[in-house]
Order: structure tokens, then C-alpha cells, then sequence
């Protein structure tokens, strides 16, 4: 099969970029012929709240990476849309995320459509509604909707939402978000403390990811003021780049008298070092207020660390409650009843153990079979 993937990929830096990377390898692994097709301009440097787009990481060898794609201008739109229809691929898909990006999308499906009628054009849903949602995400979604034949999305609950746009019954499939397997290896505790100077006398919680509202690291930090949490030799990793502003945070940490508990390593991480966050962790903690899923799940599942997550979106998919960690309400009572019983009833053995067993059921290849489904299932 001749795949083509349009979506943010080297030289681009975050998780989107590592699962389309991830996505494309296992395609040539099972012996299909594909290019991704990324961005000159992804959004305007005012729309990007982070420190920077690109990342220092190396750009991968295993398939061919084109930067074509102007999210911001119409003309280029037609110009990918031609440039696509000229690859005549048997399949394009669309990595899709934010309502921002439904016009270029849409449009460059359009115009390869036209050219190339047996093309297949399938979205591949991370969100359909953004977790922190604006004007754009009732404009924009039905026209990236309209151009699609098919859908594969990442939890139920945005098969859910792509349904509300779909007024055709177009194919749509859910297949849960694979195993980041490419942030290398546990490390020995030991070493991971000493790679990140901590105190192997603490144990730790992990707070992963780029710090946006949505993500309840507020709720964290009110859980870690617990009695019972201050009470043990507990601290909190917050490793990321704040998106917005960190004062909030730095504040609420002086507020709850946490400066001693909560340890910032306030920047983006590149891959080579994820490895360290996670093999010093003992539990990663994810306390989000609104999510589909979420890529920090599939990395803890990776180092087989047990996780907090919020009863969210479809975070509890992915984490049966009591076998690899704890599902409560995104509250910091709940998160701190959680954090505790965990510590305290010496279970990280058990949900190690149990984490062997069903990371098994998020190999990249039940996501690339997922898309073959669809697109056998697209008139």
C-alpha cells in the first residue's frame, strides 16, 4: 500500500510529531511505501504558547520527511493538494488534533480527491474538540469532516464527536493510543536519581508532559498538601515546558508551604532524557480536568510505572482502575486518597506486574490494521 501522511513530524518537536514518526516506521515495517508530508509554517509563532517548535532531536531515517504544508495559506493548500494527487497514493492520512487545522486539511483533501477519485482519505482523530475549545472548533470541524472517507480516532469519546459532524455514517473505528516504545529503556532507579541529582532516599511522583490548564496540575499540588501525603518522604517531579504562564503554579506551591516537595525542571525534554523522568518515578500522575487520551499513559505503560489518572475523556479506557493504577474524580481529595493508598499499601509490585501484561493489547500494529480496516470499509 502507498501511504502518505500529512501532519506535524521532524524537524517539529512534541508528542504529535513522535506518534506520526512512530506510526510511519510500522507502516515501512510491514512493508508499505510512504512519505510524510509536514509543515513550512505550522502556526504562527503568536498562536504558540512554548518556547520554540522545533526540536534538537535527529530527524528519522526510516522514510522520506516533506516539509510542503502553509496551515495559514490558501494558495499553498492547492499547491500540496496537486502535489499529493501527482504521488497518487492509495491512502492519505490526516493527523488531526485542532480545529486550526480543519481549512488547510480539508482543503488539500479536496483538491487530491478530485485528481485522484480512488485515493482514500482518512482522518486520524487525536481530538476533535480541543481540550480548551474557542469559536473555531464550531466553524471549522465539518469541513475537515466533509472531506474525509473514513476515521480512525484514539477513544471512543471522539468517535463520539467526530459523529456529530459526520452526516454520512462515514466508517469510523476507536483503537487505543499505542506504546511510545522510543523513549529507550528503564534505567536502573540508582542511576536515574543520579542522572537527575535527586534524593534516593525520596520516593516520587511523576508529572509529565507540557503544562497547559487543562492537564490539573493546580489539583496536583492541592493533593500534595495532604497530611498524608506531607506526612511521607514524597516529592512531586513536574517535568515539562509550561504552556502560559508559570506563576500560578509557583505561587500556589509557596501558598501550600510545597517549595521542599514539588521539584520543577521547567523545560521541554528532549527524547533521550525521557527515559530518567520515568525510571526515578515510582508512580506518574496525570490529573487532568478534560481529556481523550493521552500520550503520557502509553509512555508510563512503556517503563511499566502505575499511574493516577482522572476519570476523564478516555483515560479510564486505558487504565482499568485497581490493575495498573487508580481512576478517581479530578479532585484533590480523590488524587490524594489515591497517591496514598498507593504508598501506603506497598502495591507498585503487583501493578508492575500487571502493566507486563497489558501493554501487550497497544502494539503499533493494531493501529496500523485499524486504518487498513477503515480504508477497506471506504465507498
Amino acid at each position: 500500500m502507498r501511504v502518505v501522511v500529512v501532519g506535524t513530524a521532524h524537524p517539529y518537536r512534541g508528542g504529535l510529531a513522535a506518534f506520526n514518526e512512530r506510526l510511519s516506521k510500522q507502516f515501512v515495517a510491514e512493508g508499505d511505501e510512504l512519505e510524510v508530508v509536514t509543515f513550512i509554517l505550522q502556526y504562527p509563532s503568536f498562536l504558540f504558547p512554548g518556547k520554540t517548535q522545533y526540536s534538537d532531536d535527529t530527524a528519522p531515517t526510516d522514510f522520506p520527511i516533506s516539509r510542503r504544508v502553509n496551515s495559514c495559506n490558501p494558495f499553498n493548500w492547492y499547491s500540496v493538494g496537486n502535489c499529493l494527487a501527482e504521488m497518487n497514493p492509495d491512502v492519505v492520512i490526516f493527523a488531526y488534533w485542532m480545529s486550526f487545522m480543519a481549512p488547510c486539511f480539508g482543503t488539500i483533501a479536496r483538491v487530491a480527491k478530485r485528481k485522484c477519485p480512488k485515493t482514500k482519505m482518512v482522518a486520524l482523530v487525536h481530538n476533535m474538540i480541543p481540550h480548551e475549545p474557542n469559536i473555531l472548533d464550531k466553524l471549522f470541524p465539518s469541513y475537515f469532516v466533509n472531506a474525509m472517507d473514513g476515521f480512525v480516532a484514539l477513544s471512543q469519546s471522539v468517535v463520539d464527536d467526530i459523529a456529530r459532524f459526520d452526516k454520512q455514517s462515514k466508517p469510523k473505528t476507536f483503537s487505543p493510543h499505542p506504546i511510545y516504545d522510543h523513549y529507550g529503556t528503564l534505567l536502573s532507579r540508582e542511576e536515574a536519581l543520579k542522572l537527575l541529582s535527586l534524593d534516593a532516599d525520596c520516593r516520587y511522583i511523576l508529572f509529565f508532559g507540557f503544562i497547559r490548564a487543562y492537564k490539573g496540575l493546580d489539583l496536583l499540588l492541592s493533593a500534595m498538601a495532604d497530611d498524608r501525603i506531607k506526612s511521607k518522604n514524597v516529592k512531586l517531579i513536574v517535568a515539562g515546558e509550561f504552556y502560559g504562564s508559570s506563576e500560578p503554579y509557583m505561587q500556589q506551591v509557596k501558598s501550600l508551604g510545597l517549595e521542599d516537595s514539588v521539584l520543577f525542571f521547567s523545560d521541554y525534554i528532549p527524547n533521550d532524557e525521557v527515559n530518567r523522568y520515568f525510571s526515578a518515578a515510582d508512580i506518574v500522575a496525570q490529573p487532568y480536568k478534560s481529556a481523550t487520551q493521552s500520550g503520557v499513559s502509553q509512555v508510563a505503560f512503556h517503563f511499566e510505572k502505575p499511574m493516577v489518572v482522572t476519570n476523564v475523556g478516555g483515560l479510564s479506557e486505558i487504565v482499568p482502575d485497581g490493575k495498573v493504577g487508580y481512576v478517581v474524580e479530578p479532585n484533590p481529595m480523590a488524587i490524594a486518597d489515591a497517591l496514598n493508598a498507593y504508598f501506603e499499601n506497598g502495591l507498585g509490585p503487583d501493578l508492575n506486574q500487571n502493566m507486563k501484561n497489558e501493554k501487550q493489547k497497544y502494539a503499533w500494529s493494531k493501529m496500523t490494521e485499524a486504518v487498513r480496516g477503515v480504508v477497506g470499509d471506504c465507498r
